[in-house]
């Protein structure tokens, strides 16, 4: 039997709602992992959401947007660093998390360079160092920039922290050194380093790094460097950047070269030939991984020819050419002590396990995410249950089952509390979800956590108030809601520690200038559910005041594209509630003002849909997507036939390849600049 148009409709449209679930989760856990260092899950629940994404952009292209993540690398920069531009992308790699991943890597090479799969293929195989990438950029053989990573085309300026690690030459050694030389590499604690930086840090009483990856970039993220002189670091190099006056032919070559002139790689590094040899090296690395003086999380194998390399190209976030193998996750066995529920910024209630300290892989564990009640009661977890305990990704620990054998006769089950064990609302279930969660709007978590996203840079951008500053605001009773934040004087930031009078009239300032932002701005910093930066713009456009979004029906919200049912209840559910418009009334008092953009109708670009790809100089991609929606068009992820233009900075790769393939015009940063200017 044929399903059904509704049957087809309701489909895409969960599809879609999962996607941009799947889009928000990711960038959230992004955020938490590259810009705060405190990641939430493990690196496999994150490689199984981000896997699941990719599969639905593959069945369903329309769904790919230019933020997704799987268009890009990590999380935003640091705002309290200088930005700095990569020439070329810092890429993030494929990940195969077992041998039979290990050889259909090599097949699909082989397949794309058109050669027998018994070729045996030259590569070069490397420890997957389990710390921070940074790129060095070394001008007439002087270290002039260092920068983080970041979101792969944007990072953060570190150059004077990197300056610290003694491992590191300022100055290149030799006399061929090139004009310019920029290095990708790793910068890492080692285990002996880790272990006495937490020492020192708990004999202050100072809270523990949860491991060495997070203090690694806890330390090369200070602001006063004398701090990371302090700390040991460490860093080997891996790859290449742009080079003037210098060509390399193979990564064994890069190494041998760079060796020379003084830069650290990792005596591991190997060339192998044939895809069993790497096999072996993996093997091999996993064996030795308890007795390096650092931390690995797998092997790297990558293709030894540049030409090769270049041959095979890259894919929107990773080479063709390379590809990460994990190793399996590590496991210990010890007791559940207690399963405590902790207060998320939605409300959500999650069950945390409260374990017997045991150490895995050089770090002690002693709490593990339960996830929901409903994973509570499948694996039959119990207090005093004994269990395996994992570090999956080798971060973030979770209880992988229970040994049976071993439980108490008088272990009883757990049940999900009736009331927030914060503030003492009643706790609801609601329908198809797993979640449990306080509906109290005065909760002390959610508060903390509401404020944090509405001052957040892509919300209402409060330059300065951060999670600290935040904390201190709670602790000493100044807010209870968002609208607090509008009543703050100059008084009140003097109370906090180590504030000054320019920093407290900085903050202020910061406030005082949120409240001109835009209205798709705040009605995202309002945290309805569902709605993300994407939807509250478009809500935005569509209503063009608070008042009218306010008073939207059901019918009038779904009839806005790519809202549907669940969004729609959601904001409803959101302006009925009284609380949230008495808090946005006193906002409003306040002087919050929010003002929309409206999208031009009928503007010269009304219908036609643009691609940016490359490595932009002249102008930024949030900046470059905004100048085509002020001419009624839409920038998009993905070049097709019904693509208007393609706009290419330097180092574009396979979209424009596509472009040329397809026929669609293809623009220079100047010309579409012109293009701008036409009248």
């Amino acid at each position: 039997m044929q399903p059904s148009l509704l049957d087809t409709i309701d489909l895409r449209e969960n599809t879609r709602l999962r996607a941009e679930e799947l889009r928000r989760l990711l960038e959230h856990h992004n955020r938490l992992y590259y810009v705060l260092d405190t990641p939430a899950i493990s690196d496999a629940e994150y490689d199984t959401l981000f896997r699941e994404l990719q599969s639905l952009e593959e069945h369903y292209p329309e769904l790919v947007t230019p933020d997704s993540p799987t268009q890009r690398v990590g999380g935003a920069p640091l705002d309290k660093f200088t930005q700095i531009t990569h020439r070329l992308p810092m890429l993030s790699l494929e990940n195969a998390t077992n041998e039979d991943e290990i050889r259909e890597f090599d097949l699909r090479v082989k397949k794309l360079l058109g050669l027998q799969s018994d070729y045996p293929m030259a590569y070069v195989c490397e420890p997957k160092m389990d710390g921070l990438a940074v790129e060095l950029v070394y001008e007439e053989g002087q270290l002039a920039v260092a920068s983080t990573r970041g979101d792969g085309l944007t990072g953060e300026d570190v150059t004077t922290n990197i300056r610290t690690i003694r491992s590191l030459p300022l100055r290149l050694v030799g006399s061929d050194v090139p004009r310019l030389l920029e290095v990708r590499g790793e910068v890492f604690l080692s285990l002996r380093a880790f272990q006495q930086i937490n020492s020192e840090k708990e004999e202050v009483g100072e809270s523990p790094f949860a491991n060495p990856r997070n203090a690694a970039a806890g330390s090369l993220r200070q602001l006063d460097p004398r701090v990371t002189a302090q700390r040991p670091l460490s860093v080997f190099c891996y790859a290449p950047g742009v080079s003037e006056g210098v060509e390399f032919e193979s990564q064994q070559q890069f190494f041998a070269h760079i060796a020379v002139w003084g830069l650290p790689v990792n005596p591991l590094v190997r060339r192998i030939e044939g895809i069993e040899a790497a096999v072996a090296y993996y093997r091999e690395m996993q064996e030795q991984r308890e007795s390096l003086p650092y931390e690995i999380d797998g092997t790297v194998i990558k293709v030894d020819s540049f030409a090769l390399q270049r041959e095979l190209g890259e894919k929107s976030r990773s080479p063709r050419w390379a590809v990460a193998c994990k190793f399996p996750p590590r496991q210990a066995l010890t007791l559940v002590e207690a399963i405590i529920p902790s207060v998320g910024r939605t409300g959500v209630i999650t069950p945390v396990a409260q374990l017997r300290p045991v150490e895995i892989s050089g770090v002690t564990v002693s709490r593990a995410t339960l996830h929901n009640w409903d994973e509570i009661a499948a694996k039959d977890i119990r207090v005093g249950d004994t269990v395996v305990v994992e570090r999956a990704g080798d971060v973030i620990p979770a209880v992988v089952k229970v040994l049976l054998e071993q439980r108490l006769p008088e272990a009883q089950p757990s049940q999900p509390p009736e009331r927030c064990p914060e503030c003492g609302s009643e706790v609801v279930r609601i329908a198809d979800e797993v979640a449990v969660r306080c509906m109290g709007l005065a909760c002390p978590p959610q508060i903390r956590e509401s404020i944090t996203h509405f001052a957040a840079r892509n919300a209402m951008d409060i330059e300065g108030l951060g999670d600290k500053f935040v904390e201190q605001l709670l602790s000493l009773g100044l807010v209870h809601s968002v609208a607090d934040l509008y009543q703050l004087t100059k008084n009140d930031f003097m109370q906090f520690e180590r504030m000054g009078d320019k920093l407290a009239a900085n903050l202020l300032a910061a406030i005082e200038n949120s409240k001109k932002k835009e209205l798709g701005r705040f009605i995202f910093a309002l945290g309805i559910r569902h709605v993300g930066e994407r939807t509250a713009k478009a809500l935005a456009q569509s209503f063009g005041s608070l008042e009218n979004l306010e008073k939207a029906d059901f019918e009038e919200l779904t009839s806005i594209r790519d809202i549907g049912a669940t969004v729609a209840q959601s904001i409803r559910t959101f302006f009925d509630n009284q609380e949230n418009i008495a808090v946005i009334r006193r906002m409003l008092e306040a002087g919050v003002t929010p003002a929309v953009e409206q999208k031009k109708v009928g503007g010269r670009f009304t219908g036609m849909s643009f691609v940016f790809t490359g490595a932009l100089t002249r102008f930024t991609r949030d900046e470059a997507r905004l100048l085509v929606e002020k001419e009624g068009g839409t920038a998009v992820g993905s070049v097709s036939r019904k693509t208007a233009y393609v706009v290419a900075g330097e180092d574009a790769g396979s979209k424009l390849a596509k472009a040329r393939e397809l026929g669609v015009t293809v623009l220079s940063e100047e010309e579409f600049l012109e293009l701008l200017a036409q009248e």
